[in-house]
């Protein structure tokens, strides 16, 4: 039996490929090739399995054929069943990756199916990709928002990860639906009860030696609440019956009930209007701004909570009366790093449709660019940053992370010159870059073996600031090198 529980490695000529192919699709879908843009999709993902991006364009593209139908081809209950029992078969034999392209060969033709996206999402956790595991659900619960099993799975994956705020509000989802399931019930009350406990630091109330504040109030509370979004949108509700393709109205129901917390029904507002509104690029904007904030407020939370351990680890004695973090250092720092990664994928995409929307603004061209090269696809970056740099004002910021792209294609001439070309643009006020750009000269040069010009530029830095980056270590260290040669 094959080892199916890893990824494997990427060659450099297959992410060129996958690259390549990316970008064909991206040209194939503006011309209204779908067919041919999900084959192309389709070697993306099979390639690099593991890219959040190639999948989720892969998926709305597969929607995108069927025009937001929630069913598929009309021959899927035909079609599917050979592709399913492979999918099965593959999972029963642990070939995780398998089970990735036998499903969405099903997804293909039917992409809301939920069973195959619940065998995908499986096969995606075993990969250690939670991320992508988490999407998977999510796209089934688009057709099925209160189907008790997928609402079940997604609501362990969120649990794993720590985000117990959508996994308390996806175990009571159930238990609306199963109120006899124990389960829901008990997990419900437990991470509740975890959550207050930390965001709250109740103590005293979780050891029963105070009434909570909390607990006992917060059904009739969230009702409320509940009860107040309801009687506010009910007006936005009418005037979108009488104007069903006017953007605007979806986009302020939406505010409306996240106002109120109540971010299921915003997303469903928002997904009821791409239709009426042609798929709206505002309501897009609306959708992804919907999806990226909770992502980043848990990066926020992620990055706060390992800060304090690593201050109480630093002063053990400071504060012994401090609530105990239940994740390790090293598990926060995992736990941040695909919160990272995730946030940096979500704003891709939407910095990608908002370049694609306004083709001539180079700013967009540059934030698009700048992740681009945080997710390594340097090539996609490359072409961004290069139209960005024709603006005057982002000629050196584009140029820095041009030359950072270049570095790391192993193209040191190209990179040398843009950094070149920056350091002349970069404005007197921008101290900080203008460090930045001299390390990168004094550190390429250095690894390129032109120590005299690495020496040159590093005390060049280091009469602005001597303890950048340790250059005062690495000019001792390359005066060494020049001295032996």
């Amino acid at each position: 039996m094959p080892d199916t529980a890893t990824l494997p490695s990427l060659t450099a000529e297959q992410k060129r490929i996958a690259s390549e192919s990316f970008a064909r699709a991206k040209e194939a879908v503006a011309s209204g090739g779908l067919d041919y843009a999900i084959s192309l999709l389709l070697t993306c993902c099979r390639l690099d399995p593991g890219n959040f991006f190639y999948r989720q364009t892969l998926r709305k593209t597969q929607k995108d054929k069927y025009g937001n139908n929630l069913r598929g081809s009309r021959f899927a209950f035909l079609t599917t069943p050979r592709w399913k029992a492979k999918v099965k078969a593959a999972k029963r034999s642990r070939d995780y990756l398998r089970v990735l392209e036998h499903g969405e060969q099903v997804l293909c033709r039917n992409p809301w199916d939920a069973s195959t996206q619940m065998d995908m999402s499986e096969a995606f956790d075993a990969l250690g990709l939670g991320e992508l595991a988490v999407f998977s659900l999510d796209q089934a619960r688009q057709k099925y928002p209160k189907d008790a099993t997928l609402n079940r799975a997604l609501a362990r994956l969120f649990e794993k990860r720590g985000d117990f705020q959508k996994a308390i509000v996806l175990w009571q989802m159930v238990r609306d639906v199963a109120p006899n399931d124990v389960e829901a019930a008990h997990k419900a009350k437990d991470l509740a009860a975890s959550e207050t406990i930390r965001r709250g630091q109740y103590e005293e109330a979780a050891s029963g030696s105070k009434e909570s504040p909390v607990v006992g109030r917060i059904e009739s509370r969230a009702v409320e609440k509940q009860d107040r979004g309801s009687r506010e949108a009910q007006p936005l509700l009418q005037r979108i019956e009488a104007s069903p393709t006017e953007p605007a109205l979806y986009i302020q129901l939406a505010s409306t009930y996240r106002k109120y917390g109540q971010d299921d029904r915003a997303r469903a507002a928002l997904q009821q209007g791409l239709g009426p509104t042609g798929n709206s690029y505002q309501i897009q904007l609306a959708l992804m701004d919907l999806d990226l904030a909770p992502v980043r407020k848990n990066l926020e939370l992620a990055e706060t909570r390992l800060r304090k351990v690593r201050e109480r680890a630093k002063n053990p004695d400071r504060d012994p009366g401090a609530d105990d973090e239940p994740m390790t250092e090293a598990e926060l720092v995992t736990l941040r790093a695909g919160l990272v990664k995730e946030v940096n994928a979500r704003e891709i995409e939407l910095f990608r449709l908002k370049a694609d929307r306004t083709p001539t603004d180079p700013s967009q061209r540059f934030e698009l660019g700048l992740r681009l090269m945080k997710a390594d696809l340097y090539e996609e970056a490359i072409a961004e940053l290069q139209q960005a740099r024709k603006e005057e004002r982002l000629k050196w910021k584009a140029g820095l992370y041009l030359g950072v792209c270049f570095r790391k294609r192993n193209n040191w001439r190209l990179a040398q010159r843009n950094f070149e070309e920056a350091l002349a643009a970069v404005p007197e006020a921008e101290e900080a870059g203008r460090k930045e750009l001299l390390y990168q000269l004094a550190t390429g040069a250095a690894e390129h073996d032109d120590l005299a010009r690495a020496i040159d530029l590093g005390h060049e830095l280091a009469n602005l600031d001597y303890s950048f980056k340790g250059i005062s270590k690495l000019l001792d260290d390359w005066n060494d090198r020049l001295q032996n040669a």
